[in-house]
This record gives structure tokens, sequence and C-alpha cells, in this order.
């Protein structure tokens, strides 16, 4: 109850409420943007965040990552625009009910089942980090380093149909984590004598290039399409009741979206449309699923805003960052010397106390906020894409000269902003990337201590049991994965020897 109580009072300071229902706002706002998103806001907004007490820079971030899971669903219904990716599915379902003149319906569906996913995420994360935490205490730096390159894995893993293109990605990202000074022996490692990178590759300055700049200049080249906005229809309320008549649907994917968010590298668009093939094969109106079924608009809400507060799990009590925002966020504890995992929990109590009844509270500010304020938000979501592009890219300048006061910094950015622009025109996935930046350091150090403790013996990996139960699981996976490669891979081969 004290540990409670701390995080009771972390919420009651007026700075922390201010800047969660602050963070919340700005969150549903750009999730109803295309092209806007928690990503691009997130990387823009991190240097400010730096300047203030971990537990507000915190909450800002997350007000905006859960907000936008909100907000993408307004454009999905109201234009049949997903304001992300996430929101697809969302758009799919929507269209019959708006078609009907049911768009209220579709929207309060769509709320109803992203409050309770995000509350049900909420509460695993009050409930199971502490446990894991105290796990955690017991693994050795051998365990952390196979732990480190198992969401490595996972991530290439979760890329599905690009999995060769993010295992490139992810090499690319740890070569960057290797720039620098290397900490062992103080020596220069591919700085090519340029001073400002003898820290090593700046993360502020690469994420607002690779995620902010490059959609501004996919926002600048994209061919401007106006869909006139949807008139509400429906009754407002109808949904907040009816989704609960689905019970084994909307708590079934709440569930599934916190396993997904727990594991690095799902991430909420693969937790989505898996559960979506499910829940469409299980449901006994499955046919009407793509058709306007209620159950496919609570499968896809419900996912994928419960994955964001499952996805801070093992990033605090294992400080292993599951996908870009949460690797975004790590960012931030460690500008604040504030070191995620097992110590965290005895070291800053009322910080994780805080996070906690933040995130549970902001749910609540951002239900309110969309009751009031849903026709006034639509509107954002056919602001023009060019303005867009220009303030993206304006804003993401700023930021990144205010992060270090410095030209290079800026340099860096713009060339980093290239190479998304570059890959994301090719459909090559970013988050490798910058996975492999922040997971380089942590890998590359876990592996020098357990490998200095046993004197350069590799076998310490497998004889350890927890290293080695994760070795096994990672060699299980990676032999399934590649089956089911090749069962995808053969019938192909066939037809076109056949057609030949």
């Amino acid at each position: 109850m004290e540990f409670l109580w701390l995080g009771l009072q972390q919420l009651s300071d007026p700075w922390v409420f201010l800047t969660m229902c602050s963070g919340a706002i700005l969150g549903v706002i750009v999730g109803a943007i295309p092209g806007a998103g928690a990503a691009v806001t997130i990387s823009i907004l991190l240097p400010t965040t730096f300047s203030m007490e971990p537990l507000i820079g915190m909450t800002l971030l997350l007000g905006i990552y859960c907000g936008s899971a909100y907000g993408s669903a307004i454009p999905a219904v109201m234009i049949n625009t997903p304001g992300s990716p996430v929101a697809v599915l969302t758009a799919l379902e929507a269209k019959p009910f708006v078609d009907r003149g049911e768009a209220r319906r579709a929207l309060s569906l769509a709320y109803s089942a992203s409050f309770v996913g995000g509350m049900m995420a909420v509460l695993a994360l009050m409930l199971l980090t502490l446990p894991l935490a105290k796990v955690a205490r017991n693994f050795g730096s051998a365990d952390f380093a196979m732990l480190a390159f198992a969401a490595l894995v996972l991530v290439i893993v979760g890329h599905g149909g690009r999995r060769v293109e993010a295992t490139a990605a992810m090499a690319f990202g740890l070569f960057l984590a290797t720039v620098g000074i290397e900490t062992a022996y103080s020596t220069q490692r591919y700085s090519f004598g340029f001073s400002f990178l003898a820290g090593g590759i700046p993360l502020v300055p690469m994420v607002i290039g690779l995620f902010a700049m490059s959609e501004a200049l996919i926002q600048l080249t994209a061919r401007e399409v106006q869909k006139p906005a949807i008139q509400l229809g429906g009754r407002f309320f109808q949904g907040f009741t009816e989704v609960f008549r689905y019970k084994v649907t909307l708590f079934g994917s709440s569930i599934f979206g916190i396993l997904c968010g727990i594991m690095p590298g799902v991430g909420e668009f693969l937790a989505q449309q898996v559960n979506y093939v499910w829940a469409r094969k299980l449901s006994k109106d499955g046919a009407n699923f793509g058709k306007g079924a209620p159950e496919g608009i609570i499968v896809s809400e419900a996912t994928n805003n419960s994955v964001p507060p499952a996805a801070l799990i093992p990033l605090l009590a294992l400080g292993i960052p599951g996908e870009e925002l949460t690797a975004m966020m790590l960012a931030v504890f460690l500008v604040h010397n504030v070191i995620p995992g097992p110590d965290l929990f005895v070291q800053r109590p009322e910080f994780v106390a805080g996070l906690y009844w933040t995130l549970l509270a902001m749910n609540f500010v951002i239900i309110g906020f969309l009751l009031v304020a849903t026709n006034a938000i639509a509107r954002a979501a056919q602001i023009n894409k060019r303005f867009l592009g220009v303030a993206i890219l304006t804003l993401s300048l700023i930021g990144t000269y205010a992060s270090g006061y410095n030209f290079a910094d800026v340099g860096i950015a713009m060339v980093f902003a290239l190479l998304g622009y570059v890959l994301r025109a090719h459909r090559w996935p970013l988050t490798p990337i910058l996975l492999g930046l922040v997971m380089g350091p942590i890998l590359e150090g876990r592996m020098r201590q357990a490998l200095g403790t046993a004197n350069g013996d590799l076998t310490i990996f497998v004889t350890r049991p927890i290293s080695a139960i994760i070795l096994a699981a990672l060699v299980l996976l990676v032999v399934f994965t590649f089956r089911g490669w090749l069962k995808q891979r053969k019938p192909r081969e066939d037809w076109q020897i056949n057609d030949t």
C-alpha cells in the first residue's frame, strides 16, 4: 500500500497532472492526423523532455503514446483513412457502419474497446512488472546478454515477410552502435577523425531524422487527396454498452495484446493482424468480419491499445525496449541517470508508482476528451499534407539543434532523414535500426562482463540455466519460423515450375 500511496502523491503534483492531461490530449490530436502519429511527435519532443523531471518527461511521452492509439480511430471512421497503420482494420470495419449512417456507433465501439484494452494493460503492468523485476535480480551478465540477443531476434522474426530487410537494418543499427570511443580500451572505432563522432552516433538527432524528418519528406512529396468528412450519425453512446455483449472478444483481445506487448519486436500492428485472423476463425459471426462486424472494431482497438502499457513491462523490469517508442523513452531514463531494470524498484519506487497512476488516470482523461471533442478533432484529420510536412520539418530542425546546440547534430539528422526517406520508399523497416543502436551497447557490455568472468569461455551462455533456456527457446523459434517460411515458399516454387 505504501508503494501505491507514493504514486498517488506523485500524481497529486500539479505539474505531473497538467503534463499528463496535455500529453494525452496532444496524443489524441496527432493520432487523428494521418502522417503525424506518436513516433513523429515523440521524436520531435524528445529533446524538450531532457530538461524536465524524469516523471514529468515520461508522462508527456506516454500521454502521446497512449493518446495516439485512441485518436487514430477518428480518421479511420470519419474519412476512411487510418491515422496510423494500426487503424487499418478499424477503417475496414467502420466503413459499412458509416454507409448505414452509424458512424457514432462505430466510434463509440472503438473508444470503449480502446478504454478496456488500455485499462487492462495498465493493471497488468502494475501486477506483473515487480514480480518480473524480482526474478530478474537472479540474472547474471550472461543471462542479460542472452535476453538482449533474444530481443533482437524477436524484432527480426516479428517483421514477417520483411525479415531479410529487418536483419539488414538491425545489422546496420548494431554497426552504428560501435561508432565512437570503445569503453574497454578507450580506442576510436569508425569515427574517421571526426570529433563529433567520438561519443558515438547521437540518439536524438538519429531518431528525429529517421522518424520525424523522413516522414516530413514523405508528406511533402505525397499527392494531396482530400476526402470529405463524414457526418456523424447514429447514437453515440450505443457502442459503450454494446461492447460488453462480446466479452470473450473484448477481454481475449486485450489479454492477447498484453502478451504481445511484453514480447519485444511484436508491436501493435502485428499483434492486431494476428489477433484479427484468430478472432474471425473463432467467432460465431466470423463471416461478417470485414463487412461491418462490431467484433472486428473491438478486436482492432482493444488489441492495439493494450500493447503500449504492456510494452513498458520489459522496459521497466529488465531495461529492454521492445519497439521504437520504448527505445525513445529509454533515452529519457538515461539522460536523467535513471537506469531501468530490477534495481529501479528499489532506488526509485516513487517514480515507478507515479508512472502506474498517471497511466491509469490517463485513460480517463483521454476518454473524457474524446466524448466532448470528437467533431473538432476530426477536422485535424483533413490538414494539408504539405503544410504538415513543413511543420514537422521545421520543428524537427529546431528540436535537433536544441538537443545539443550543435550544428553537427543537424547534419546527422539530415543524413538519417534521407536514409529514412529512401528506406520508407522501398518499404524497409526503420525500427530495427533504432533498436540496434540502443541495444548494441547493452549487448556488448553484458557480453564483455560475461566473458570476463568466464575468462573468455563461450560455454558460459549454455552452462547458466537461464541463459540456456533463453537460447533453447530462440533456437526452437528460429527453426519453426524457418519451417513455416519453407512451407509458404514451396507451393509458389511448384507453381513457377509448372507455369514454365
